[in-house]
């Protein structure tokens, strides 16, 4: 399994998905704020107080990080900060089917309901982000580091 995760092509081909992956889903939650903050209090886990404060700023750290990853600068740092938010995601959508809530994961705007597909989703981006904070990815980065 090792061989695997460590490869580096692998590592690069997960990178780049997870990257396009967040920069799209800011992107779309950029575009509906209000939509965003809607799916955010839909989930029942956050006071209502930071709702929108969250619906304004986590898709600017997605489009950040993404971006970051998808150029290959501090991979190790951006996967590590997409693992988190993948995590979180992870928690909130099992929460959601635990408690048997129908609504969208807010993921890429509507229509994207929770669901163990969601969760399975989440769960292999994380596992790739794991491998990237564990092996790097240093094939075709703009980090000034030397490769080991």
């Amino acid at each position: 399994m090792k061989k695997i995760f460590s490869n580096q092509y692998f590592l690069l081909f997960g990178r780049i998905i997870i990257a396009i992956v967040f920069i799209y889903a800011g992107a779309e939650k950029i575009t509906d704020p209000k939509g965003f903050s809607q799916a955010i209090y839909n989930y029942k886990l956050l006071p209502i107080q930071i709702i929108n404060f969250l619906a304004i700023t986590l898709p600017w750290l997605e489009i950040i990080s993404g971006i970051l990853l998808l150029f290959g600068i501090s991979v190790k740092e951006n996967a590590s900060i997409i693992a988190s938010l993948l995590f979180v995601f992870i928690v909130a959508v099992a929460l959601s089917l635990i408690r048997g809530l129908d609504i969208d994961c807010g993921c890429f705007g509507k229509g994207n309901p929770v669901g163990w597909k969601k969760l399975g989703e989440n769960t292999l981006m994380l596992i790739i982000c794991i491998a990237l904070m564990a092996f790097d990815s240093k094939i075709l980065t703009l980090n000034s580091k030397k490769s080991d």
